[in-house]
């Protein structure tokens, strides 16, 4: 196969879960999501996404981003193998697992941990290096092999924090930019240029009559 000169990377957030919906810290705790379909968002999202074809299929190997990638509807005849890879989960919250802003905005360690952009790592938890190192290693073994195996898109299905991490390493933002809610997808676009370069980077549209 020829070598890959673009690459778009469709980057997708699991839909909605009862603890997304609550505003509760969810990392790595392996819950589904909300069993109403329509309230989880994989109704727009599976329309946004409809005609696209993919190359490639990345999933966090949490179940509510399997289970989004279930409701994507992809063609079972696509012969794209799907590799689930627990690099690409959410940050490990630890003991705020669970926990909302209300239950800790009065704590130290808290409020320490806010201030320090995620640099501390919270109690039990994973700090922001070791978070944003696996999922960089993740991302540069995607465009690796896009590179080999000549992809043209890929998909992956992931995290809020996943997808920021990666929008702020390739598109400069900063630590409180870049965030997208559940059940929403962004396209990050790539050229090869002796090296992947991300061009542009872009929301995908949620179709005005999809229902809600």
């Amino acid at each position: 196969m020829a070598a890959a000169v673009r690459l778009a990377v469709v980057l997708v957030r699991h839909g909605l879960t009862a603890w997304n919906r609550e505003r509760r810290y969810l990392g790595h705790h392996d819950i589904g999501l909300l069993p109403d379909e329509s309230g989880s968002g994989l109704v727009m999202l599976r329309n946004a996404l409809a005609g696209m074809t993919f190359d490639a299929v990345y999933c966090s190997d949490l179940r509510r981003c399997r289970q989004t990638l279930a409701g994507l509807g992809l063609p079972d005849d696509r012969g794209v193998e799907t590799r689930f890879d627990a690099r690409l989960r959410e940050l490990d919250f630890g003991a705020y697992e669970g926990l909302r802003y209300d239950d800790l905005k009065h704590d130290a360690g808290y409020r320490a941990w806010i201030d320090s952009q995620g640099e501390q790592a919270p109690p039990g938890g994973e700090p922001a290096p070791a978070f944003h190192a696996r999922v960089a290693a993740c991302m540069d073994d995607l465009l690796a092999r896009a590179e080999v195996h000549g992809h043209g898109r890929a998909l992956v299905v992931t995290h809020g924090g996943v997808i920021r991490s990666l929008r702020q390493r390739h598109e400069a933002l900063g630590f409180w930019e870049g965030n997208i809610e559940p059940g929403q997808a962004h396209t990050l676009a790539f050229v090869y240029r002796g090296g992947w370069q991300c061009s542009c980077s872009s929301a995908v549209p949620m179709p005005a009559n999809a229902p809600k």
